[in-house]
């Protein structure tokens, strides 16, 4: 302890930070399989499932572009603990008698859990811009992908400690387990996160919301791309294709889902060493739209090679890890280069109106992904995929180079 407080002021407020994004993305990962695995069980069908986290979607829209505006406000320090304290509410939502957990319940349920968890993860992104200062933008490229790709990693681990707990505990024991812990990290983060981080020197106006930045606007809607083309096949197609055409048990397929994840989590964490290689300036614009381009292949193969054999495991599981680790590259890149770019005085603004962005390209992947697969399959899925990433890469184009925030337009 007595070396954890000899550590700089900013390093401390960092790992707070950390601590709870990290805290909060094991429960949002455990609730998230805890679900699907227990209203399997209740006997619902993969497309009634993913019906249940529509609104965790939708509200995460709603939420990022809100929640930038009121954390330029009232600070983000507020903002994170209001996002801990409705994940716990949502938690206790779930731990009700098994007769209350209707349809309609559920799905408020997971609206208050959406709306916290972009709260959570908007404050902690914002929060690491004003951590260091503009000149370390090498330092805070590595600080934005360790936050990212260790929260993402943990993810992955949230979906064995939902299936874990599910088998020791119950559904009801389980939620109520972790509500409990979850209120525990509320409390501490309550004492120890600095007041007013993150809050406006002026009042940000309620028409302040939209970004002025060409820069941003671009980078926004390249990311809407990129989550998108990820979303298409991954939500709803890839399950429902490894069970129903590779005869995949749904434990099968949740821990091959986890496995993937912590390891899209590993090499977005080690990105600035792939990404940042070269002159030693930090990557721009111009690395956005070439790894967006080079991922837009990936889905194309996999597609073509489904169409030669329909049940090839290899074209499918070994596309899909290429898939996630140039995917992982594109995501740190662009979540390095909207901190970067964000204000500083506003920059809860800047990153709210880019996870909105975020937000919707995975509602409308989620959406898209159940539709699709349903109407024409999985090979319909990857080709909208891949549209949906040279999209991003064609986007990301007019991208500029500044390692800075480029300047604002009017």
């Amino acid at each position: 302890m007595r070396r954890l407080m000899q550590l700089p002021a900013e390093v401390r407020q960092y790992l707070v930070v950390t601590g709870n994004y990290w805290s909060f993305t094991l429960t949002d990962g455990a609730l998230r399989m805890l679900v699907v695995l227990h209203f399997h069980q209740l006997g619902y069908s993969p497309l009634q499932i993913a019906g249940l986290f529509l609104f965790y979607e939708f509200f995460g829209v709603v939420t990022n572009l809100l929640g930038g505006w009121l954390g330029a406000r009232i600070g983000l320090n507020r903002t994170m603990n209001i996002g801990l304290a409705l994940q716990v509410l949502a938690l206790g939502m779930l731990a009700v008698p098994t007769g209350w957990l209707t349809v309609g319940w559920v799905m408020a349920a997971q609206a208050l859990s959406g709306i916290a968890k972009d709260l959570n993860k908007m404050s902690a992104k914002s929060a690491v811009k004003l951590l260091l200062p503009d000149e370390q933008q090498g330092a805070l490229y590595r600080w934005v992908a360790l936050l990212t790709g260790s929260k993402n990693a943990l993810k992955g681990v949230g979906f064995f400690l939902g299936a874990g707990l599910l088998a020791l505990l119950g559904f009801r024991g389980a939620v109520l387990a972790m509500a409990i812990a979850l209120a525990l990290v509320w409390l501490l983060s309550l004492r120890l996160l600095r007041r007013d981080l993150g809050r406006a020197k002026g009042k940000p106006k309620f028409r302040d919301l939209l970004s002025k930045s060409r820069a941003i606007n671009l980078l926004s809607a390249a990311r809407l791309c990129l989550f998108a083309s990820r979303d298409v096949w991954f939500v709803v197609a890839l399950p429902v294709y490894l069970s129903a055409v590779f005869g995949w048990d749904v434990w099968s397929v949740g821990a091959f889902m986890a496995l993937w994840v912590i390891g899209y989590g590993v090499v977005q964490a080690r990105a600035p060493a792939v990404t940042g290689r070269g002159s030693g300036r930090q990557p721009g614009g111009r690395a956005a739209a070439g790894w967006a381009l080079a991922l837009a292949v990936v889905p194309a193969l996999i597609a073509l090679g489904l169409m030669l054999d329909g049940q090839s495991r290899w074209a499918l599981l070994g596309g899909l890890l290429v898939f996630g680790v140039v995917f992982a590259l594109n995501s740190a890149l662009h979540s390095y280069l909207i901190v970067s770019w964000a204000a500083r005085d506003a920059v809860s603004l800047d990153v709210g109106f880019y996870y909105m962005s975020n937000a919707a390209g995975r509602l409308l992947g989620t959406l898209l992904s159940g539709w699709v697969y349903q109407q024409w399959g999985l090979v319909a899925c990857l080709w909208l995929s891949a549209v949906l990433v040279l999209a991003a890469g064609l986007i990301s184009l007019a991208l500029p180079e500044a390692a800075t925030r480029p300047a604002r337009c009017d």
